[in-house]
């Protein structure tokens, strides 16, 4: 209990030393807002530059009137804290991009999307690798295992763009003459406040199963090899084998001894529920147009947007590394034996 005590209150310095290093980062990368606000007032936005425009310059005065209206007039210890205090933790600043909204409301739009991607991709990779793998490790060397292993690292070893492409072309009706039973793109139908409970549920189905299938493609390979091998080293200790000399069965070894010990090296991933709405891949979401949150944060970085970048930081750092603290919480549910204490 006290190894969880001291975990969970180291929880606020760690946050606080990722956050500063961070902000402290950004206060330096070039391209930042006040550079783009220049840009633009220059005409070198996105599209062409206006004749002219090399010539174009602000005055200091400008300069200064514009790292007012950013913060950037501040020290750094006092922005850092008005974002850290002010601003509650940067969730009440308003984006660079959209002024008329905070960045709680920004990333707060993208939970519902991100959320049921990440929980059915999280818990799609546990229900099918863990059986999968256990299965492979009780058929080890057979042709079951064989098979199954080509058909994982193949998954695996194509790339998650080039497999949601094929995926698009082949099932949702972007080739001529081939099947058109998904969506294209998005996450849900133009009509969708229109329909009923279970034609939303049906809705949000259609438009997550090849983005989920994607995603849950790139874990098999990993999850997989991993529960086989644990169980497999499991199987070859010497208490499998006193059970077997007491006359107990191998099913009972198995699953009544090695199961619980192999799922230990599993547990390292169970803190990462916490985590699963930020968990969708941004090249998935870029490839499918999900307005997910990985998609959101690569706007915000490309785009400099500041407040939305540092409140999704804010927000993973915190459930990280609470999830690391269940992870922790998981071996000793598995394995009461285990002690952090180191004694």
């Amino acid at each position: 209990m006290d190894y969880f005590i001291r975990r969970i209150l180291l929880i606020l310095p760690t946050f606080i030393g990722i956050t500063l290093v961070c902000f402290a980062l950004i206060q330096f990368v070039p391209g930042g807002p006040v550079e783009q606000a220049i840009m633009q007032m220059r005409g070198i936005g996105e599209g062409e530059a206006r004749p002219g425009a090399e010539a174009a310059s602000i005055s200091e005065s400008q300069r200064k009137a514009l790292e007012a209206h950013f913060g950037f007039d501040k020290p750094f210890h006092v922005r850092y804290w008005n974002w850290l205090v002010e601003e509650r933790l940067g969730t009440q600043m308003h984006s660079y991009k959209y002024p008329d909204k905070t960045a709680w409301q920004i990333i707060g739009g993208r939970f519902e999307v991100s959320l049921i991607f990440g929980l059915t991709g999280f818990f799609l990779s546990y229900l099918v690798c863990i059986p999968l793998g256990i299965a492979k490790a009780l058929r080890h060397d057979s042709t079951f295992d064989f098979l199954s292993s080509v058909i994982v690292f193949v998954g695996y070893a194509i790339p998650p763009f080039a497999f949601g492409m094929v995926l698009k072309m082949l099932l949702s009706g972007t080739v001529e003459g081939l099947w058109d039973i998904f969506p294209v793109a998005g996450f849900q139908s133009e009509n969708y406040a229109q329909l009923s409970f279970y034609g939303k549920v049906q809705d949000i189905f259609m438009h997550m199963f090849l983005p989920v299938l994607c995603y849950v493609i790139g874990n098999f390979a990993i999850l997989t090899l991993l529960m086989k091998n644990s169980l497999l080293e499991q199987i070859s200790r010497d208490y499998v084998r006193t059970v077997l000399a007491k006359g107990g069965t191998f099913r009972r070894a198995v699953w009544g001894h090695a199961f619980r010990n192999a799922l230990i090296p599993i547990a390292t991933g169970f803190g990462a529920i916490l985590t699963v709405m930020f968990a969708g891949s941004v090249v998935i979401e870029q490839v499918f147009e999900i307005p997910g949150m990985g998609r959101l944060s690569l706007e915000a970085i490309v785009g400099r947007d500041y407040p939305i970048f540092m409140g999704i930081l804010a927000i993973t750092s915190v459930l990280g590394l609470i999830g690391n603290v269940l992870s922790d919480f998981a071996y000793v549910v598995i394995d009461p034996r285990i002690n952090f204490q180191g004694n």
